[in-house]
């Protein structure tokens, strides 16, 4: 499942929205993906659980976070969310805020690490220090924004 066609699917975009913690702000984006039947609302527990219990994992670049947990923990179908949040949040222990989510729910372990490659890859940006570009995530006013973002970064222009 790609991530373009996921998000459409799922109808899961939310731009510039408000969370005052960073568990609001993963809930945003699995509430996007229990309401299309994607995941089962334990996957967003199962997050919380993990995040509690490991630290912030799903912290994968500086303001960049990959919310997700085990295909066992309620993953119906693989499927996306993306988030971006008007006011970054903090995770506990870290000096970088995070205001780009993308909520990835992998129905196997394959699709989970496909799904990661696939958004890295749309994120990639050798110029930048950190390796990803989210400001063309964060540019984006609407679906049609994200959309667009996708369509360039995957046909390289």
């Amino acid at each position: 499942m790609a991530l373009k066609e996921s998000l459409i699917e799922n109808n899961s975009i939310l731009l510039k929205a408000e969370a005052s913690n960073w568990q609001e702000a993963v809930k945003l984006g699995t509430d996007m993906l229990v309401a299309s039947k994607a995941i089962e609302p334990s996957y967003y527990d199962a997050i919380i659980r993990s995040v509690k219990k490991m630290g912030p994992y799903i912290i994968i670049a500086p303001n960049f976070a990959m919310p997700h947990a085990r295909p066992e923990d309620g993953v119906n179908r693989t499927a996306f969310a993306l988030v971006t949040l008007k006011n970054p949040v903090y995770f506990d222990g870290e000096d970088e805020p995070v205001d780009v989510l993308v909520t990835l729910a992998g129905s196997t372990s394959d699709q989970h690490m496909a799904g990661l490659m696939e958004v890295t890859q749309i994120l990639d940006d050798e110029n930048s220090e950190i390796g990803v570009d989210l400001d063309k995530l964060r540019r984006c006013n609407t679906k049609e924004d994200v959309y667009l973002v996708i369509d360039q970064a995957l046909n390289g222009g």
